[in-house]
């Protein structure tokens, strides 16, 4: 059986560089504000001390919109393009702008939860996938 091999888009965004383990974010250890991705320095308060921190993988759609056009050079992406939807994940301390699994607007809704997963965002000359990040509607029923 053959493997298609896969790379990180970036190996700091995430925990152990593996896109299925978890987004690495940064708290600052002075005011203990919460970023993503990792900064060397708080926007909050300026101190220089950020602490890596593992982002929670479940979070909550905060707004979302579909992109219908082609990213512009550099920004690479699958051929032939699809629509995709972008979207703001609310994580409790923090809130990620991230690509979406779902490009139906009618099948997302402000408020849903939504799970961390990982997409292929292209494939390099060598055939090598490079996955990024992205979330997906949550299948855990809400109550």
């Amino acid at each position: 059986m053959t493997t298609t091999p896969t790379r990180p888009i970036d190996p700091v965004l995430f925990v152990d560089d593996d896109p299925n383990v978890a987004l690495r974010g940064a708290r600052c250890s002075r005011c203990a504000t919460v970023t993503f991705p990792m900064q060397p320095s708080c926007p909050r308060c300026g101190a220089a001390e950020m602490n890596p921190e593992a982002l929670p993988r479940d979070g909550v759609l905060w707004s979302y919109t579909v992109q219908s056009f082609a990213p512009k050079k550099p920004f690479l992406h699958t051929e032939p393009f699809t629509p995709f939807g972008v979207g703001y994940i609310d994580l409790g301390d923090v809130i990620v702008e991230s690509r979406l699994t779902v490009n139906d607007p009618e099948s997302l809704e402000i408020g849903m939860p939504m799970r961390l997963c990982s997409i292929v965002n292209h494939v390099d000359d060598d055939g090598t996938e490079v996955v990024t990040f992205a979330f997906a509607p949550s299948k855990e029923e809400t109550a």
